[in-house]
């Protein structure tokens, strides 16, 4: 490991400390700081799309939605506020198809009554060219903490949490009955409709999805509950493969965790982040791993700077992404939102 003389300093927003970073090049890429994010937040989410990076979402106390939209352009390191959310929610699955961003499912406050989580079936388009959203067909399924990914022409929505079919349970919180769900359903954007697949073998929420030459990769997540209090996290690393509508286990991620945030770089999916709790401890990770599909191995990189969840992440030729999120595990009832934004450039 060696360090470059370039430095540069970022301000944390809430309370104006500064920290100073240094570039540092590993041999399999390097870590650098980016812009921070304008307006800290947790459980925000991103994706990529023509060649700049959107963060979306956001989460306020309460359990009040903050429909976030940001655009970065890596070209000038900038940040700029884009319109709400057409419908402000969290939990939502992002992914980019054709130079659009998608979104599905996720959850909002109830119309009456205390602060839960009422899971969702919306699909929107988000078109970045005009900052303009589009509704399409609704899921299927109603469910948030879902993980989707492009592959074929066709987007994947798989995984998630869901209250109790058959029960008069409208919302998710600690107390009330919910499930995690393999549910795994396509979406066909030329026609706008849905096909229910095979369930994915191992039922989670706040999991990762990737895509690597037509095949599916849904990585880690959150059993049962979808609070990160009451539930287990999980390394299992499960296969779809949708020309033949089936799944399959491989080679598990070395570390457990929920809540993560990655990309596809050169036929390899990278991880980093995530949270986990017990009754001993309240943690975040700074760890960062990548998985060959190839190979079905893993390999443990050099780790992120800022330990968080909850985070957005997205990738721009070879890099990722990482944006703001929580440097604790959630439940501190405190502000740790981070304006933290680490890239990470893969070396060819």
């Amino acid at each position: 490991m060696h360090r470059f003389s370039k430095m540069f300093t970022v301000g944390a927003v809430a309370n104006f400390i500064m920290v100073t970073t240094a570039i540092t090049a590993f041999a399999d890429g390097t870590w650098s700081k980016a812009a921070p994010f304008p307006e800290p937040a947790e459980e925000v989410l991103g994706s990529a799309a023509n060649g700049k990076i959107y963060v979306f979402a956001g989460l306020i106390p309460h359990w009040r939605p903050k429909g976030l939209v940001y655009e970065f352009n890596p070209v000038d390191d900038t940040w700029t506020k884009k319109k709400q959310m057409a419908l402000p929610s969290h939990h939502v699955a992002f992914t980019q198809l054709g130079g659009k961003i998608y979104a599905f499912g996720g959850f909002v406050l109830p119309k009456v009554g205390q602060p839960s989580w009422v899971p969702i079936n919306n699909a929107w388009r988000y078109d970045p060219t005009d900052d303009t959203w589009t509704a399409l067909a609704p899921m299927p399924t109603s469910r948030g903490a879902a993980a989707a990914a492009a592959a074929n022409g066709k987007i994947y929505v798989v995984g998630g949490v869901v209250t109790p079919s058959g029960s008069n349970v409208t919302a998710v919180s600690p107390d009330q009955p919910h499930s995690s769900v393999g549910t795994l359903e396509e979406y066909d954007p030329i026609s706008d409709t849905w096909k229910e697949l095979r369930p994915m073998p191992t039922a989670r929420n706040h999991l990762l999805l990737g895509a690597v030459d037509g095949k599916l990769y849904a990585i880690g997540g959150r059993l049962s509950s979808a609070f990160i209090g009451l539930a287990s996290d999980t390394s299992v690393v499960e296969e779809y493969d949708p020309a033949k509508d089936l799944w399959r286990v491989r080679a598990r991620m070395p570390t457990e965790r929920s809540s993560l945030a990655g990309g596809v770089v050169n036929g390899k999916i990278y991880v980093a982040g995530g949270e986990f709790q017990d009754a001993r401890m309240s943690a975040t990770f700074r760890a960062f791993e990548s998985y060959d599909p190839a190979k079905n191995a893993w390999t443990t990189l050099p780790s992120m700077a800022v330990a968080r969840h909850g985070m957005a992440g997205g990738v721009v030729g070879d890099t990722l992404h990482f944006v703001s999120g929580d440097v604790q595990s959630s439940g501190t009832g405190l502000d740790v939102s981070s304006p933290s934004h680490d890239v990470f450039t893969v070396d060819h």
